[in-house]
């Protein structure tokens, strides 16, 4: 696996180049959730189909930009499920953005996620790498090199809040129970992309992070198999909790079809059991 590792290194300063370089208007596509997508979406997702087809332990790709699954090496051990550019459309404002991938071992399900990792692209590029085995390893790019800088724990109690869906589709218990975060200090830390944010909340040692269940998109709209399940692995490996709207751990979590979603919930013990108790679960 480490060999997949490496790849994702490359990838992340082969995607830096082209956010920093390339054209960043619309292409005259859409992807799987008939999403408009920017040309930046289409190159981010060659550069990384690209990359692992050099890579003999992939058997096959998902992408949040592609249907289906798509195979590489018919005799390889692993797929890999990736978002190959998450929260593109803030590129033309120069806000950070990322890429989130997920190794998978056997079916499609969280249970056989054996490894997870994100790339931020902001002032640095900086990687997170979970396993099943350690808490979650941050490096950073210097000197065009990754270097390792620490390992990432959450504290049991955080400051940030982060919740996303357009406020006036919220259910009416969601919006009571981030009120009351306000009310008791919490700081507002969204910016629309989900690897800056959940990484913000993950270094700044806890908070909430919240994708819920809205009125126009009931089953939520983070996609379960590039999005809530690798970064699930990456909080419960870093000491907090990953839990749906029915309290269920998202490492439980069985898509029903690739591009499958789910309200999803990430943050620190404390901020989850209060989560849990507004919501009755």
């Amino acid at each position: 696996m480490n060999e997949i590792f490496e790849t994702i290194k490359k990838i992340a300063f082969d995607i830096d180049d082209a956010i920093k370089n390339h054209d960043l208007g619309y292409s005259d596509g859409e992807n799987s959730s008939g999403e408009s997508q920017l040309k930046l979406d289409v190159e981010s997702d060659l550069i990384i189909e690209r990359a692992f087809r050099e890579v003999s332990s992939v058997k096959n790709i998902v992408s949040e930009e592609k249907e289906g699954v798509l195979e590489l090496h018919s005799d390889g051990e692993f797929t890999v499920c990736y978002d190959p550019l998450d929260g593109s459309s803030l590129v033309d404002v120069n806000l950070s953005v990322g890429s989130i991938f997920g190794i998978y071992k056997g079916e499609l399900k969280a249970q056989n996620l054996v490894a997870s990792a994100y790339v931020v692209y902001g002032p640095r590029i900086e990687l997170v790498i979970a396993t099943r085995d350690s808490k979650p390893t941050l490096y950073r790019s210097i000197g065009g090199v990754f270097k390792k800088i620490s390992e990432v724990s959450l504290n049991e109690k955080g400051k940030l809040n982060a919740s996303g869906g357009t406020q006036q589709n919220w259910l009416p218990y969601h919006k009571t129970f981030i009120d009351s975060l306000f009310a008791s200090g919490y700081r507002l830390r969204y910016s629309g992309g989900m690897v800056p944010d959940l990484h913000q909340i993950l270094l700044k040692g806890g908070g909430l992070f919240s994708y819920p269940a809205t009125s126009d998109k009931p089953n939520g709209k983070l996609r379960q198999l590039f999005e809530v399940i690798p970064f699930a692995l990456v909080y419960v490996m870093a000491g907090g909790e990953a839990i749906d709207d029915k309290g269920r751990g998202l490492m439980d979590l069985v898509p029903s079809f690739p591009h499958d979603t789910s309200p999803c919930f990430f943050g620190s013990k404390y901020e989850i059991e209060a989560l849990k108790k507004a919501y009755g679960v």
